[in-house]
């Protein structure tokens, strides 16, 4: 493990705490935190503003929630755990019985010591999260329940970072800011996408690469009815997500399942020789399936370990820094620097000496091979790229259908391309 898989892991364990929902001040300060990283541009768009087919709603704001008995002792505390209130409680000041206060309770029965994580976006409703085993040793009687929230016209949060490339076209990196006290299932993909922005910024890529920071689901309808004008330079995506469980890399292609995003993240799984999965696009998850609706049909594909819902631990308070580990954080980083490094390479050529094999000897191309190791292999990658450029095929087309590395592809075009061979 490297000092980036500890500082991720440290940037989880300080978002941890913060209660974070689709609107308020939990999003925002957890946009301060990851703008001491990397700079953001943070949007603030007002309460009512019609985003596609939704309307941004009322802004979420929680002081403080609990459910106290008769001497005052809080069995259950907001302030020991954001998910013990059910996310966009409206405000309640009551005293009443179990009974009564029991259909506003939720649990887990089957793990009795976790605390679930429940929400409750666009129906008004009130509500507390705890453990089976806390509520099993509640004994009849009255209970002060209190939330100290407000539901009022503001704002949704979100927040972009933009690395400029060479050219126009954009690489989307979205993950969700809107869960509270879980650190898989949100922070991970917070962690991962603000280190690979901190890594791509340290070059000069291709492509302009657009971070997205956004509430799940309408945060990315809001992203997206904002952002026209640009939807056509959206070239590639990528929804990080569920990045830092034990568990097996796990990709899931664009709802096209034949973006070149999803060649890519295909080809470089496979040749790493990681455990992984590859898995066909459904249209329920995360915010892939926002960006791959049919009106915007983007190319943007989703990274995670385990999936969502594939977990035990997922949506509970199980789901915790523990849970996460720097080495798999590090690894899915890997993987990201990888894949794009891939596509920020991956150009089509034309031939432009397309009648017959041009002579490779008098240009040189020859000699730069002697003393390689790989020589024949470089030799045959060059012959494969003359042979495939045809404006119609990848470098990762070429690699793929020759069974050569990419880097060895990708060093023969460049060789190609200075002896002017060959032409994007």
């Amino acid at each position: 493990m490297t000092a980036a898989g500890e500082e991720m892991h440290a940037l989880v364990e300080r978002l941890y705490p913060l209660c974070r929902s689709i609107t308020g001040d939990g999003v925002r300060a957890t946009l301060d935190i990851v703008g001491e990283y990397v700079p953001l541009k943070v949007h603030e768009v007002p309460t009512g503003t019609q985003v596609l087919d939704w309307t941004v709603p009322q802004e979420w704001n929680i002081r403080d929630a609990y459910v106290a008995d008769t001497a005052g002792h809080r069995v259950v505390d907001f302030a020991a755990s954001s998910l013990h209130v059910l996310g966009y409680s409206v405000p309640v000041a009551r005293t009443m019985p179990l009974a009564e206060l029991r259909e506003h309770l939720h649990t887990l029965p089957d793990h009795p010591s976790w605390v679930p994580y429940r929400t409750s976006y666009y129906k008004p409703e009130w509500g507390f999260c705890l453990a089976q085993e806390t509520l099993d040793a509640l004994p009849d009687g009255d209970y002060e329940v209190c939330v100290d929230s407000t539901l009022a016209d503001g704002h949704l949060t979100y927040a972009e970072h933009v690395i400029p490339g060479q050219v126009s076209d954009e690489v989307i990196v979205s993950c969700h800011v809107c869960h509270p006290s879980l650190a898989n299932d949100n922070l991970a993909g917070i962690a991962v996408a603000t280190f690979l922005a901190r890594a791509l910024a340290e070059q000069t890529p291709y492509y302009t690469y657009r971070f997205i920071f956004a509430p799940g689901t309408i945060g990315a309808i809001t992203w997206l009815a904002r952002n026209a004008e640009r939807i056509e330079r959206v070239k590639h995506g990528l929804v990080l997500a569920c990045a830092g469980d034990r568990g097996q890399l796990t990709y899931k292609q664009s709802r096209r399942g034949d973006a070149e995003i999803d060649q890519v993240m295909r080809h470089m799984l496979a040749a790493s020789e990681r455990p992984h999965r590859v898995a066909e696009f459904t249209p329920y998850g995360y915010d892939e399936r926002q960006y791959c609706s049919p009106g915007f049909d983007l190319g943007v594909g989703s990274l995670s370990r385990t999936p969502y819902a594939g977990y035990p631990e997922y949506h509970t308070s199980a789901d915790n820094p523990d849970f996460v580990s720097p080495d798999a954080m590090e690894d899915t980083l890997a993987l990201c620097r990888e894949a794009f490094a891939v596509l920020d390479r991956n150009r089509r050529y034309v031939n432009l000496s397309p009648y017959g094999e041009p002579q490779l000897g008098r240009r040189g191309l020859y000699e730069s091979l002697g003393g390689r190791s790989d020589a024949k292999q470089a030799q045959m990658a060059m012959l494969w790229v003359l042979s495939l450029s045809d404006g119609g095929h990848s470098l990762l087309d070429v690699a793929e259908r020759a069974g050569l590395p990419f880097d060895t592809v990708a060093a023969a075009a460049d060789a190609l391309h200075g002896a002017g061979l060959i032409k994007a």
